[in-house]
């Protein structure tokens, strides 16, 4: 960053990253978009997912996985098992602004890095905590993975076929929304510090995180009382009217949105559409409306029902694979994708940001850091001793930077 650099929404603010997997790093690399000083404490050796790669894609030295949910982050290497590594943490702490950690309930109280220690050095700290089901119930010790919790929140069988195997999102999307769920939890308590000056604890959960997701759909069931039922055609969705899915063509998909069925009927030259009441055959008729539309659209290619259905008002898009997404001309428009250089990895090319400043954009400072690249330099900026430093080091209690195959051959 350059002294004409726009400033960020969080420059100036510290945020110890004590976090592993998917929504804990992709909630502070959020922090680190918008300028806030990230510190990724890990181990030694390094977070486990730098050694597990999705769709084995290794990288030269930082895998793909790690090098998308860790930029704008530096790196202290510290061993939590160790009283100096502890000391170096703590110490880091002191000076902190945001702590955020997703180890299983109970590992932050035997580290000694629970809410109501880490107060203790750093009263105004706003601490994080995010968990599976919650930091205790009956829960409390499940595994709280991705799709585990896509299955327990009902959001699976609200789509598909009744009586065919439910099928979770092509994303990690618990992950994906309860980090975006730390994130808006940090800055409403930075917000709230702001204007008080009071810290305080926020926890997050991923069962919760996903379940208020679901709010209209949810309350259809609980205030509505309307079944959760789905059909014998593949609706896209169990509280929406048909026509409404994914629809075959005869050269690939298509997907259609509450289109008008006079309009269908017309286009398609099918009289059992025409007079029909959107809002009430649409459901009552569900099935039978699907299979209709289904089997006209069949006769065709996707891009001819495009050209020919978006021209009179039907909602209706393309099914886009990644290759398609990546080239789209409004993504590029958008600015979604951003480039970088990384100095192992070369020219990266990512997704950016979800949101815009004018004032205080959003950018990238730095890439995915390797294994302790800055112990050293956060050593000194917290008032460590060049030779309390050596001390650390070659105890093992913090580390700097090793190469690829040597943490290979720690590991």
């Amino acid at each position: 960053m350059t002294d004409s650099s726009p400033r960020g929404v969080l420059d100036g603010y510290r945020v110890v990253d004590c976090s592993i997997a998917m929504a804990g790093p992709f909630a502070a690399q959020r922090l680190g978009d918008l300028g806030a000083d990230v510190v990724k404490v890990e181990p030694t050796a390094g977070e486990w997912q730098r050694f597990a790669a999705a769709g084995g894609a290794q990288g030269n030295e930082i895998n793909v996985s790690f090098l998308s949910l860790n930029r704008n982050k530096r790196s202290l290497a510290a061993d939590l098992k160790s009283e100096g590594g502890k000391e170096v943490v703590r110490e880091l702490i002191a000076g902190a602004d945001v702590f955020l950690q997703n180890y299983r309930p109970g590992v932050a109280a035997r580290l000694g890095l629970d809410y109501d220690t880490v107060k203790q050095i750093n009263p105004s700290i706003v601490y994080v905590s995010i968990s599976g089901y919650g930091e205790d119930g009956p829960y409390r010790d499940r595994p709280g993975q991705d799709m585990l919790l896509q299955a327990m929140t009902g959001s699976m069988l609200s789509g598909g076929r009744k009586g065919e195997a439910p099928r979770a999102a092509g994303l990690f999307l618990a992950d994906a929304v309860t980090a975006s769920t730390a994130f808006e939890g940090v800055l409403a308590a930075l917000l709230h510090r702001e204007r008080t000056g009071e810290g305080q604890l926020v926890t997050v959960n991923m069962l919760d995180a996903l379940t208020t997701l679901q709010m209209q759909e949810l309350s259809v069931y609980t205030v509505g009382g309307v079944p959760q039922e789905r059909g014998s055609e593949p609706n896209a969705h169990v509280y929406i009217r048909a026509p409404y899915g994914v629809f075959e063509t005869s050269d690939g998909f298509l997907a259609l949105a509450f289109a008008d069925l006079d309009t269908l009927g017309r286009v398609f030259d099918e009289p059992a559409l025409m007079g029909l009441d959107p809002e009430e055959h649409g459901w009552t008729h569900r099935d039978e409306l699907f299979r209709l539309v289904s089997t006209h659209l069949k006769t065709n290619t996707a891009q001819h029902w495009l050209d020919t259905l978006l021209p009179e008002g039907v909602w209706v898009g393309p099914v886009y694979g990644y290759e398609e997404l990546v080239n789209d001309p409004q993504i590029a428009h958008n600015g979604t994708f951003i480039e970088y250089d990384h100095p192992t990895e070369g020219r990266v090319k990512t997704p950016g940001f979800p949101y815009r400043f004018d004032r205080t954009p959003a950018r990238v400072d730095r890439g995915a850091p390797r294994v302790g690249e800055h112990t050293g330099e956060i050593l000194a900026e917290i008032g460590v001793t060049p030779d309390r430093a050596a001390e650390l080091f070659s105890s093992g209690a913090v580390a700097e930077t090793v190469s690829a195959a040597a943490r290979k051959d720690r590991s």
